[in-house]
């Protein structure tokens, strides 16, 4: 099973319902719709299961209100940019390619 790997907090908000999309760069592990992934703390241990129902391929600059719905909130495209600078190690910009994953958790 393919696995999503995420930093605190976002756990609980997934286990809550507010969070149900990703963005990832890089998508190495070819995430597709009907996958059956492992949502995980950042330590591997699983916390819930999910499958995948809509993908779409876009920028940083690109993302759409559907694309942000469903995702944990930013007080500014800065601090977007800075959180995903943390997790990826390079500058990410507008032209950034990324892959939008949404999901729904299974009971």
């Amino acid at each position: 099973m393919k696995t999503l790997k995420f930093s605190e907090p976002l756990p609980k908000l997934m286990l809550e319902g507010k969070k149900n999309i990703s963005w990832r760069i890089n998508d190495e592990k070819g995430i597709t719709v009907g996958d059956k992934i492992s949502l995980c703390h950042n330590s591997g241990e699983k916390f819930a299961e999910a499958i995948v129902i809509w993908i779409k391929e876009t920028s940083f600059g690109g993302l759409t209100e559907e694309d942000i719905i469903g995702h944990e909130e930013f007080s500014s495209e800065e601090e977007m940019y800075q959180m995903y600078f943390k997790y990826y190690g390079f500058e990410v910009k507008p032209e950034t390619k990324l892959k939008v994953i949404k999901f729904k958790l299974k009971n």
